[in-house]
């Protein structure tokens, strides 16, 4: 359940609009829904500040339909990933509030667009990378954050990468993605002060062994403040991105006055 939700009903309790019993009955599928073939953790907005996403690979439709309608009961908005045209359609017909990015393939269902806030920057080696970066993008923008792109600026051609430094340095979250040898983290990162979250990509030629290559380099980064995701996972990145970036600013720490 939506945190201000939450706090709407249990304001509406304490004024007595809404009796006990019906405030029970809403709250009955707290902390989780269990429709058989799923258990839908509805509590996860209140522990984690974000709503459970629904991977729509190996789900059936109507599996699908389920969940979504089980979310947006609870005043949730739906993310689903990994959805091609097909489950697009049949969320759509559910929601009309339904939108599908397809080069993100993702759906995304919202009752109220959050504001953005923070800054997210994404990067991506090649333009090959970009359905990731898409991924991403989406999933932080629909969390609430405020994301901007920049594509194609690897390492063949670092000069399009210089170009943008300064963007890099103001960010307060760097996504950086990239196939092939996977360098272009560790490059950023030895740029900038900014807490990176790098995320190797299945884009490449035989010895990048479907994104190995490049997920065993950013592994290996020599660069600091560096963490690296799972092959192909947009939507880890912008997750964690968005976490990293609602965090309150660390004030500075207070010097003890001299005696």
């Amino acid at each position: 359940m939506d945190p201000l939700a939450l706090k709407e009903l249990l304001q509406h309790v304490q004024e007595g609009t809404l009796s006990v019993p019906k405030a029970l009955d809403r709250l009955r599928t707290l902390p989780y829904e269990n429709l058989g073939f799923a258990k839908v953790d509805h509590h996860r907005s209140l522990r984690q500040g974000v709503p459970e996403a629904i991977l729509c690979e190996g789900k059936t439709e109507a599996q699908i339909i389920a969940i979504a309608k089980g979310l947006l009961k609870n005043k949730v908005p739906v993310l689903a990933t990994r959805a091609n045209p097909s489950i697009a359609r049949a969320l759509k017909r559910m929601s009309r509030r339904a939108v599908y990015e397809q080069e993100a393939r993702m759906v995304v269902i919202q009752s109220t667009i959050p504001i953005p806030q923070g800054d997210i920057v994404i990067v991506t080696a090649g333009t090959s990378d970009i359905p990731v970066a898409e991924e991403a993008r989406v999933t932080a923008s629909a969390m609430g954050s405020a994301v901007e792109t920049l594509f194609d600026v690897g390492v063949a051609g670092m000069h399009r990468l210089l170009d943008h430094l300064d963007r890099l340095q103001r960010a307060r979250v760097l996504i950086v993605i990239a196939g092939m040898d996977g360098v272009l983290p560790s490059v950023v990162g030895g740029l900038v002060k900014t807490p990176l979250i790098a995320v190797p990509t299945s884009r490449g030629y035989g010895a990048n062994f479907g994104g190995v290559a490049p997920l065993l380099t950013m592994l290996n980064a020599c660069s600091g403040g560096i963490g690296v995701m799972n092959i192909d996972n947009g939507f880890g990145a912008g997750h964690l991105a968005h976490r990293i970036n609602v965090l309150p600013a660390l004030s500075p720490p207070k010097r003890p006055r001299p005696r």
